[in-house]
């Protein structure tokens, strides 16, 4: 069945032996033999075949295919709905947690203003002799300079978000 599915295949697709067997990266004599039944194509060539020959693997099996008829259109488009409904349902999912997200990034980025606008910069006043202190008093300095700059940006880019992701 399989090696008449093959030969007839081809020669409808108007491919020679040698085409289909370059377009499959194997030599003329392979798909001689698998159109005499004398071998058959593993797994791998198999799925290659069909999407060489453009059709379905069922069909080079010798598997028939019929047409649908009106009561499988009603359970396909049954599960098609099943299914709008379950992506529908992840998509508004997602939504929610992308909104909370946003919500605790903005509720962290006023918080971490807060504290370093009530420490008021207390780095100024120690002692950089000790060189500990000063590699600390240079990182907290440079922590707060970056924060200040970038902090607005990405409460605004939060704030957008929110409102995009509401209901």
């Amino acid at each position: 069945m399989l090696c008449e599915n093959i030969k007839t295949i081809r020669k409808a697709k108007g491919f020679s032996q040698e085409e289909l067997a370059s377009r499959l990266n194997v030599v003329r004599q392979t798909v001689s033999k698998w159109e005499k039944g004398l071998s058959v194509p593993d797994a791998e060539l198999l799925v290659a075949l069909s999407e060489v020959l453009e059709t379905p693997v069922g069909t080079l099996l010798g598997e028939t295919v019929s047409e649908p008829e009106a009561g499988d259109l009603q359970v396909i488009s049954r599960r098609l709905e099943e299914i709008n409904l379950l992506l529908a349902g992840q998509k508004r999912a997602r939504r929610r947690t992308v909104f909370w997200l946003l919500i605790s990034l903005c509720i962290l980025i006023l918080l971490i203003a807060v504290v370093l606008c009530a420490l008021g910069s207390p780095y100024l006043g120690w002692n950089y002799d000790d060189p500990e202190k000063a590699v600390l008093g240079v990182a907290f300095h440079s922590f707060e300079w970056v924060f200040f700059r970038t902090a607005p940006i990405v409460l605004a880019g939060a704030v957008v978000g929110i409102v995009l992701t509401r209901k």
